[in-house]
């Protein structure tokens, strides 16, 4: 399976939800590697990279989210591979 990279900015109500660190336990899930942040503007930052399949359901998660956050907007920003990721992180 083809390994992937993908930035996304997730908006809505996403923050003080538990968004990043439910976001970090489905990626840790999935097998993941990358970060999630808070960005000051309410959005919500994540950079994944993976197996194109795993990471194409960490999306469809991403547009959910948590119990409590309501998920306005999904924007995928696909990106070359690096495999420079080595571990899934809350950033901040």
């Amino acid at each position: 399976m083809k390994p992937v990279r993908v930035n996304l900015r997730i908006s809505g109500l996403v923050q003080g939800v538990f968004y990043r660190a439910s976001a970090r336990d489905e990626a840790l899930a999935l097998g993941l590697r990358g970060w999630v942040r808070n960005l000051l503007n309410g959005d919500v930052e994540a950079e994944v990279e993976g197996p194109e399949d795993d990471v194409e359901r960490f999306i469809d998660w991403c547009r959910q989210g948590p119990p409590g956050a309501r998920v306005e907007e999904v924007e995928v920003e696909r990106k070359e591979f690096r495999g420079d990721l080595r571990a899934f992180a809350v950033a901040y």
